[in-house]
């Protein structure tokens, strides 16, 4: 109980000096400039993910949170993961391989995490191997995002597949928003380096936007007591070790990404690309500490959109086409030099090896019109078609698997063999899928909305998923709106989990169905007045044919990947929001969940059940600003069969000054401490491969200057 409360209080004991100062500043005038101010807190909330067209927040029929480009300044964020600490509910975890990000929401917690769905302007990005956003995500740096909207709970009626436990749309910059020529450079901890620029004005008779940033950081590197390696070394001892741990995980990475847009009426067209080198491989992929391993990958996007809502009387059009590329590719030591050497004297003296590569496009058109002659409707109809193509795989490796009585290990093959053609992990393959759409907004009485909608998608490759939604807003009072909420969503098989072979530890099924979710949920939203928000909302789920790599029947030693098992949930989410005055809000969240594998009548582990935020913003001067935050993370519980003791709970502080329109309304800056208490911040690892956890950042610090050029 001491460990829980200690971090507590030192969060309190650096928030109250921070209030209190504030608030004896609301005697003295306030004279700060209304437009610093409107920066500062940015626009009022309205979200469009909920139902594909604009409304305010609390009249939408989803569960939803909008973070602006205020807000991501205000805390000091550089990358979207540690925008998305903020949503309730939401934890960003990370897996082993890559420490690539997790997205957990509402306990819905997996190593791959295909069970969220990530758009950027409405598109998706993740990769249709594992259904994850890939090693080529990396950080998304925050500069060139305008917002971010968020639905907690199933989106498939509208967005399709993935949008399973909930939806990230993440909407980036336009001439709208920024205003002449910017460029930035920030430094710090880790040997971080990052440089950006971003322009926005009139090109010709078009609006124009081009943004540009290159990062580098060394990563934290810290360190990792124990691997698999170690335990490998145990069954074999008295042989000499082989493990490389004690010792860090690999965590650097340059990256590179840009991004244009240019618009015209109806017309926007938008590009981005995205490069990472020298991808630290974490923890190592076979969670055996990797220090010669790396990662590359790009990305790259194209969309075109058309949006005109006057396109005839009472109907409005929507257009899209898209294209979108990635690659992902691999350098990778698997296990260390002198790994089996009591199977194969002499078999690895370099190390296990592999480098597995994988190339895909994505192909999308849709269509959708918005009609509203009918009194009272908002009738929205519209299909799409688009294509799945994993066109290359190639993969060289110095092993090959065999059975054990340990289980499948490697077999040397005496050098780096290129197995493309013969055996490589995955088959080429492509999945196309056809989809229509229909949804109605009935504002059948003043103070109540009706929205209901339905979703069809044809698949090639496994068949049909039909997935409907509900949704009752009534505006109770003048003050208080409440939901009541009913959705279902489902999760395509990854092609990894249809088409693996060559792996006799990890096998695909072409006989998968998707996973489902039916979700019910129900919603209060309450302006109490001066200056104070708050909302709650409950939450039920079902989850069923769950995919998982479950062991075929003796003697063999495969895994493959089965509909099994069922998973349960409910829980919580509250938020409140007090503007105390013109210069100083409170904001906070809190949230419970409870989620139960059925089949094992347990917890189903990784993900927190309790999970608290709080942050203030005050600005004290009409260029100064401080924001601190500080978020806890408490009792995240061991999957069924791992017998390790609970994960360790934390408390993570962040701190960061901001000035803003300095000498001469030119100049920012922006301080930021990150962890100020450097608390021992670990995720959990999957199956106790690496026994003591993923270990995250400790404290770290940076500085970034930036100047406009208007």
């Amino acid at each position: 109980m001491r460990d829980r409360i200690s971090p507590v209080f030192d969060v309190a004991v650096f928030l109250l000096p921070l209030v209190l100062v504030a608030s004896v500043s609301l005697a003295q005038a306030e004279t700060v400039d209304e437009a610093a101010l409107a920066e500062f807190y940015g626009n009022a909330e309205m979200v469009s993910i909920a139902t594909g067209t604009p409304q305010p927040l609390r009249e939408s029929p989803a569960i939803a949170s909008v973070i602006t480009a205020a807000d991501i300044a205000a805390i000091g964020a550089t990358e979207l993961n540690e925008v998305l600490e903020t949503v309730p509910g939401l934890h960003v975890g990370v897996s082993g391989v890559g420490y690539k990000p997790i997205f957990s929401i509402r306990g819905i917690h997996t190593q791959s995490n295909p069970q969220v769905l990530v758009l950027v302007n409405g598109i998706p990005v993740k990769n249709v191997f594992d259904g994850s956003l890939g090693t080529s995500w990396g950080r998304m740096p925050v500069t060139g995002i305008a917002r971010i909207e968020v639905i907690r709970g199933p989106g498939s009626a509208l967005y399709g597949a993935d949008a399973f436990s909930g939806v990230i749309n993440i909407i980036t910059k336009s001439a709208a928003d920024v205003h002449g020529l910017e460029v930035g450079a920030r430094g710090g901890s880790y040997d971080r380096n990052d440089q950006y620029l971003q322009w926005g004005g009139d090109l010709g008779k078009f609006d124009a936007y081009f943004y540009l940033e290159r990062s580098h950081s060394d990563g934290p590197r810290k360190r990792i007591d124990a691997d698999v390696q170690t335990t490998l070394d145990g069954l074999f001892a008295p042989f000499p070790p082989a493990s490389l741990a004690p010792g860090p995980g690999e965590r650097s990475q340059d990256n590179v990404e840009a991004r244009a847009e240019v618009s015209r009426g109806n017309w926007r067209l938008r590009g981005g690309f995205q490069e990472l080198n020298d991808i630290g491989v974490g923890a190592g992929v076979a969670q055996a500490l990797d220090p010669v391993g790396r990662g590359d990958g790009r990305r790259l996007s194209a969309d075109l959109n058309y949006d005109n809502p006057g396109f005839a009387d009472n109907l409005g059009l929507t257009g899209t086409l898209s294209y979108y590329n990635l690659e992902n590719l691999a350098r990778l030591q698997l296990f260390p030099p002198g790994a089996f050497e009591p199977l194969f004297p002499g078999g690895f003296p370099n190390g296990v090896l592999g480098n597995p590569d994988v190339y895909e496009r994505h192909y999308r058109g849709e269509l959708s019109g918005l009609y509203t002659a009918i009194a009272g409707h908002r009738l929205r109809l519209g299909g799409g078609y688009r294509k799945e193509d994993m066109y290359k795989v190639e993969e060289s490796r110095n092993y090959m698997l065999v059975a054990s009585p340990i289980g499948p290990v490697p077999f040397p093959l005496g050098g780096l063999v290129d197995v493309t053609d013969v055996a490589a992990f995955v088959r080429e393959e492509a999945r196309t899928v056809a989809y229509a759409f229909a949804q109605d907004e009935w504002n059948f009485r003043p103070d109540w909305t009706l929205t209901t909608g339905v979703r069809i998608d044809d698949y090639s490759d496994f068949g049909t998923a039909v997935n409907p939604r509900l949704a009752l807003v009534w505006q109770t009072s003048y003050s208080l709106t409440t939901k009541m909420l009913y959705g279902r969503a489902f999760r395509a098989p990854s092609f990894g989990e249809l088409y693996n072979v060559n792996n006799p530890a990890n096998l695909g099924n072409s006989s998968l169905d998707p996973e489902t979710i039916d979700t019910w949920e129900l919603g209060l939203d309450w302006n109490a007045g001066r200056g104070v928000r708050a909302a709650v909302n409950l939450f039920y789920y079902k989850m069923d044919d769950i995919i998982r790599f479950a062991a075929d029947p003796a003697p063999s030693t495969s895994v493959t990947a089965q509909n099994t098992g069922r998973q349960t949930g409910y829980g919580l989410e509250a938020e409140l929001a007090w503007q105390a005055s013109r210069r100083l809000r409170l904001a906070g969240n809190y949230a419970y969940q409870k989620s139960t594998d059925e089949s094992a009548d347990a917890d189903v582990g990784f993900a927190p059940t309790h999970l608290a935020y709080v942050r203030a913003d005050w600005m004290f001067d009409p260029q100064w600003s401080v924001s601190s935050q500080a978020t806890g993370v408490f009792d995240r519980e061991r999957p069924p069969g791992d017998d390790r003791s609970r994960i360790d709970d934390y408390v993570a502080v962040d701190l960061t000054l901001r000035g803003q329109k300095l000498f001469g309304d030119d100049w920012g800056m922006r301080l930021s401490a990150r962890n100020l208490f450097n608390a021992d911040v670990r995720e959990p690892s999957a199956s106790g491969l690496i026994p003591n956890d993923l270990p995250m950042a400790g404290r770290n610090l940076f500085l970034e200057l930036s100047k406009a050029f208007r």
